[in-house]
């Protein structure tokens, strides 16, 4: 986080996260609470799967690989949880596949869901907001599913 704040200067209005091990959302909104205690902290979810803003689960077996168990996760603070955000299959595939197509990032399902929410919250109640979220892994391993078809 030391790297992401030095690099934009501080100007962090927003950090999300997809619900993987809960970790990574802990960490990094425990690190930039350190510098600036009103970054807003949004946890994401699966929208056919969203545990923790309980609401009713409608398709637990979703496609965003990599977290959206709904089970409690012991790595998760959610006292560092502003609000949720949930993503659909289709949103997580799509974005995963532009990021691939229009910026080179080859990532997988979660990141899709990450830059998606992150889309969506600059549409809606975040608008113009400097917002941060991390690429959590390669497509490597992504590629005998239908994600990169």
């Amino acid at each position: 986080m030391k790297k992401i704040w030095r690099q934009t200067n501080g100007e962090i209005d927003v950090f999300l996260d997809f619900a993987g091990s809960g970790g990574t959302f802990t960490g990094c909104a425990k690190a930039l609470k350190k510098h600036k205690s009103d970054i807003r902290c949004y946890l994401v979810e699966p929208d056919s799967a969203p545990f923790y803003s309980n609401k009713v689960p409608t398709y637990p077996s979703h496609k965003i690989q990599g977290g959206g168990y709904s089970m409690e996760l012991p790595l998760l603070d959610k006292n560092l949880v502003t609000d949720y955000i949930h993503i659909t299959d289709s949103e997580a595939t799509l974005v995963a596949r532009k990021l691939a197509k229009k910026e080179g990032i080859f990532a997988g399902f979660s990141s899709g869901a990450n830059v998606a929410a992150a889309l969506k919250l600059l549409k809606g109640s975040e608008k113009g907001a400097n917002i941060v979220l991390t690429i959590n892994d390669s497509g490597l391993k992504y590629l005998s599913t239908d994600l990169y078809e």
